[in-house]
């Protein structure tokens, strides 16, 4: 491949020093990034592609840590319910769910984000129904069909109502089934290269739908095949209540009983936990999935960012399945993250440039990624956002950054991954929009009527 040139662009690398250029370029060959600077980029000797990216800001492609795709089909239930009552309702819809509907689902839920500049998503799909055929081949099939990095998380359930769980009984597994299920999903998927466009982690649901011997048995399996670890935990004080009456400690303490804290392991939301939690996950480095759109919408409360970044635990964003934040995008969650962020501690808790590196770096460190994307650097994945900035809703602000931030969405000009286009000039260029709307309305469309 020939080197591609992006000159005359307003750069945001999201290193380890903050390097930042009003005015410079960015050039990738064969997938990775060979240089970034200031300026305009000399001009190479032989062929090349130059694209012009005045007006435009570039940043390291987003990187979404928690998502549930499949729940695209299930969007506007249970408005206004609590995490639990919001299961109850959600769990008897989600018996209808097959593979085609997976697929339909997850294919427009990745649309959505790389429309909105996400190159990576880990995906935590944890609902099998017994007669729902391969919803794991579904899911990375969408994955693949999109063209973005796609971490699929084999999740499972093996605790239901008549055990004291939430799910019914007949959308759970058996342990053991669940286990071989999850070793499959590995060895079928996971792809342990560096430039890797599909990766498998493990992901029991959370304490309140797996039994201790599952959680157990899944850090086991995952440390042996060598992938990460990911679940829900500390999302509500309900959790908190039945942490302490069942097992007499706290979410985080439960974790660390049952091996769920290290440097391989990320947790969606941690939104309650105490002094000393923030401290553990910090002196483990285990990751938090920070979800702040969902969290709202659920009203679960607002996570404590700030501390978990003082404490050098790695946070990213998560923007969560669509069932609890229909608006799906990206971009929402680097705002969101500010606001919950100055509610919580003040205009100061987390300022724009920390909201940006939520969204790129500490993803990629969440993900067990860092030293392949999350930063615009030679050597690193060319997976690149570039943003229209120059129209209307942008035109004067004097702080690009500030602009993506607080700004309303802009524009993609570009979206590549590992170099290769996936939307030009705010249109997929991967699949037909119109296609994947109508696919996403008849799986919409069967699931209400197996309510």
């Amino acid at each position: 491949m020939t080197p591609t040139i992006l000159d005359g662009v307003a750069v945001s690398t999201m290193d380890g020093r903050g390097t930042e250029h009003a005015f410079g370029h960015v050039v990738f060959e064969d997938g990775r990034i060979t240089a970034v600077g200031p300026g305009q980029a000399p001009k190479p000797t032989g062929p090349h592609t130059w694209v012009d990216g005045s007006g435009c800001l570039v940043t390291p492609g987003l990187v979404n840590t928690h998502h549930h795709l499949y729940q695209w089909a299930t969007r506007g239930y249970a408005q206004d319910a609590t995490l639990f009552e919001w299961l109850t309702t959600l769990y008897p819809v989600w018996r209808g769910l097959d593979a085609e509907v997976t697929h339909a689902a997850a294919s427009a839920g990745l649309a959505k984000l790389a429309l909105t500049g996400c190159t990576t998503a880990a995906d935590h799909h944890y609902v099998f129904p017994r007669e729902g055929g391969d919803q794991f081949e579904a899911l990375v099939g969408a994955g693949r069909k999109i063209g973005i990095r796609l971490h699929a998380i084999r999740g499972s359930m093996d605790r239901g109502e008549s055990h004291g769980g939430l799910p019914p009984d007949n959308l759970v597994e058996e342990t053991e089934a669940a286990l071989v299920a999850t070793e499959q999903a590995i060895d079928d998927h996971h792809d342990p290269s560096p430039d890797a466009l599909v990766k498998v982690a493990v992901g029991p649901c959370s304490p309140f739908s797996v039994s201790q011997e599952l959680m157990t048995g899944a850090a086991e399996l995952a440390r042996r095949k060598g992938v990460r670890l990911h679940t829900h935990l500390a999302e509500t004080l309900d959790e908190e209540d039945q942490c302490q009456a069942e097992f007499g400690c706290s979410p985080t303490e439960y974790a660390e009983r049952v091996g769920w804290l290290g440097d391989d392991v990320w947790l969606a939301h941690t939104v309650h936990l105490s002094p000393d939690a923030v401290k553990k996950l910090g002196a483990t480095s285990t990751g938090s999935a920070h979800c702040p759109t969902s969290n709202g919408r659920l009203g679960t409360g607002i996570a404590p960012v700030r501390d978990l970044l003082d404490a050098g635990a790695p946070v990213g964003l998560g923007v969560d399945g669509a069932a609890s934040n229909e608006s799906c995008g990206m971009v929402e969650e680097l705002h969101q993250a500010v606001l919950q962020a100055r509610q919580r501690g003040g205009p100061k808790a987390l300022d724009v440039r920390e909201a940006l590196w939520l969204g790129t770096m500490g993803g990629a460190r969440c993900l067990g990624r860092a030293d392949e994307i999350g930063s615009i650097e030679p050597g690193k994945l060319a997976d690149l956002a570039v943003w229209r900035l120059d129209g209307l809703d942008h035109a004067g602000i004097d702080d690009p950054v500030a602009a993506l931030v607080l700004g309303p969405l802009p524009r993609l000009k570009l979206l590549l991954v590992g170099g290769r286009v996936v939307v030009d000039d705010g249109e997929l260029r991967t699949a037909s929009e119109s296609d994947l709307a109508r696919d996403l309305r008849a799986a919409s469309a069967r699931l209400k009527v197996t309510r």
